[in-house]
Parts: C-alpha cells; structure tokens; sequence
C-alpha cells in the first residue's frame, strides 16, 4: 500500500505528483487546489512522504512501508511541518517563525517540506511573510499551500507556485475507498457517498458514526416540514443547537488537555500556587479557545447548510426529469413533496437564500440564530403548499 492510495478519484494529480517526486518537474512552492473535501491536504501529505521516502527520488518514492512515509503519514517526521489551524486566520507572527525555521538545514538528507494547510485563512501582513520566502527560497525547502481556488491566495504568491488542482471525486469512487479502506457494507457506503457530495472526510464520518447521520437525517428533513412561521423559528433553533453541541463535543476535551498541560507547565499543580506569567498565558489560552470554539461552530452549521441544499438541488432535479442519483435518495418522497408544491426558479430562490446566510455568518460576522432565523423564514413553503 502506497502513499498515494488515499488520493480518491485523483489519478491524474497522483501521476504528476510521482513524475514531480522522480525528479520531473520539481518546484520549491506548490499550490493544491480544490473543492472542500477534494483532499487537498491529503495530497500535500503523500507528495511530502514521497520526497522523503527511502525510494526516492524514483518511481518507488512513496512506497508507504518506510520509515520516513510512515512519520511522515503520522505527523511526526521531523523535516515536514504541518500547519493547521483552528482560528479563523493564520497570523504574522506564525508565518515569520516558519520562514525563521525555513532558512535552517533539514535535519535528514533530503527537504524539508512545510505544508500550510488553510492557505486561504492568511491575513495579509502572513502573506506579505510568506511572500518574501517563496520569491528567495532556501536549498531543500519545499513550501505546500492549500486552498480551495487560487483565487483565495495572493496573486503574487501563486505565479511563484506550481499549481496542483484536485477535483471531486464521484460517488463510485468514495463509495469504493470507503468499502476498500473501512469495510463498510456496500449499502451504507453508497449511501455516505451520496450524502457527502464528494466529501471524503464527511463521507467517512457518515459511513462510522450512526449519530453524525442521525444530525443529517434530522437537518434534510426540515424542507418538507417548513409550512409555518412556528416551524421556521423551531428548525433554526434546533439547527443552532445542535450544532453547537456537536462542536462543544469536539473542543471540550481538547479546551481541557490544554488547560491541564498549561497547569503543568507553569507548576500550578504540583506547587498549588499560581505564578506571576501564568494569568497572561491563561488568558491567552482561553481567547484562543474560544476562536476556536466559534469556529468550529460556524464549521458545524456551514457542513448543515450545505445538506439542507442539497434536498433542494434534488426537488429541481426531480421537477426538471434531470438523469442520475439524487444525493437524498432515501428521501425521495419528501424530495417529490418539495418539488410538487414548488417550482425550479423558487428553488433556485431557495439556494440562493441559503449562500447569503451562510455569507452572513462566515463574512460579516452575523450571529448564527439571526441568520438561520431569517434563512429558514425564506425557505418556508408558500401560501399554496399550505392550503
């Protein structure tokens, strides 16, 4: 088993990223684009065990049995840095330490690779950082940037980056990843396949986590239960709601971990008293967990946003005689509910409502009750439906 073989549905991308490896067409600065879920990150991570693998450069590079692919997979190799964050942007003073690190040697004997993995979340003065370093790279420093269109990055930036672009992959081939790769039955990988759109991280949540497709069954089936003003406010809340507890469930753990590992780093436990430095670092702590917390809220309510679409996407197709699966087949009935007492221009409406709630909260900082209010009020089922 390869490093490349979780690229699902990716073969054009996998070939050039092994040519690249083998020597061919080898750049300092990459950028990897797609859609969400698209694996962007997955393929920076294969492309940077291949340069470190014991095969390379060759066409075995990547072999995935090695040492330095297995670290590199486990995020442990010490010459590949993996940025992630959980804020809502990535700052100056994150980036100028990763140019100070880029200008030092590889510990090993190949590159050293840094792979930014929310290149679109940059604030400018990063970017500006970021810049000076890919236009002057360093001997054996590779720079991997990820976002999902190269509009979202700095036009100076990417003309200096080799641009890998990913698309989504099709329902057979998640389907087949995830009966390949997890032994899912076959029925239920269909089902996570469709229900992702191409996701591969949401596909696989569907296909090992019974609540997580309880949260769907219950978001995609607000549109054929929207028929008051009562049942609008009652779906927001409960979208709200539920929402946030699901990402409370994902940061409470990790909010607790860092408050304890910060307790034992200043010897609050052991000594039972609080040092000077403590209180600034605490309260730094608790600022960057609660970015964190909303966050991943806002990511939480987007991921709903877009399966509450979907049902729409669908009652057009069924309106139009559009061929092919829809993505809420084990819906159908309520999908045929929306389509009969609506038409594709009031779906379209419908679609276009829910992009501008979700621009309300992901740009302009509305608060996630107001605008799930008002979204679902614009979706509600019109005069004649109700009579």
């Amino acid at each position: 088993m390869t490093v490349w073989d979780d690229l699902v549905g990716q073969r054009r991308v996998t070939e050039a990223l092994r040519g690249a490896a083998d020597g061919h067409g080898m750049s300092h600065a990459w950028l990897f684009t797609g859609p969400p879920g698209s694996g962007r990150s997955n393929a920076a991570v294969a492309f940077a065990a291949a340069l470190e693998c014991v095969h390379g450069p060759g066409p075995e590079a990547g072999c995935g049995e090695c040492h330095e692919c297995h670290t590199v997979l486990a995020g442990s190799h010490a010459d590949v840095t993996m940025v992630r964050t959980e804020k809502l942007s990535i700052g100056v003073d994150e980036v100028r330490d990763l140019v100070r690190r880029s200008a030092l040697s590889p510990a090993g004997r190949r590159s050293q690779v840094f792979i930014v993995e929310d290149a679109d979340r940059l604030t400018e003065q990063a970017c500006n950082a970021l810049l000076k370093a890919i236009e002057e790279p360093t001997p054996r420093t590779v720079w991997m940037l990820c976002a999902p269109t190269v509009e979202d990055v700095l036009p100076t930036i990417r003309s200096r980056c080799r641009l890998v672009t990913l698309t989504t992959p099709t329902t057979q081939d998640v389907a087949a990843f995830l009966v390949r790769k997890h032994g899912v039955p076959e029925s239920l990988a269909s089902y996570a396949a469709r229900a992702s759109q191409g996701h591969i991280g949401r596909a696989r949540a569907l296909a090992l986590d019974e609540s997580t497709r309880n949260r769907r069954r219950e978001v995609v089936s607000y549109p054929a239960r929207l028929t008051s003003l009562g049942a609008c406010m009652t779906a927001a809340a409960n979208l709200a709601e539920v929402t946030k507890e699901e990402a409370d469930q994902l940061t409470s753990e990790l909010d607790a971990r860092e408050k304890s590992d910060l307790d034992a780093a200043y010897g609050v436990v052991e000594r039972g008293r609080r040092p000077r430095e403590y209180s600034p670092a605490l309260s730094a702590l608790e600022r960057g967990q609660r970015t964190r917390a909303k966050r991943r809220h806002l990511d939480m309510v987007d991921r709903g946003l877009m399966d509450l679409m979907s049902v729409y996407r669908d009652a057009i197709a069924v309106a139009t005689g559009a061929p092919g699966a829809l993505v809420n087949e084990e819906i159908r009935g309520d999908v045929e509910t929306v389509a009969r007492t609506s038409t594709p221009e009031l779906n379209l409406q419908r679609i276009a409502a829910i992009l501008a709630a979700r621009e309300q909260m992901l740009e302009f900082n509305v608060p996630v009750a107001l605008a799930l209010e008002s979204m679902m009020v614009a979706l509600r089922a019109p005069d004649r439906a109700r009579g």
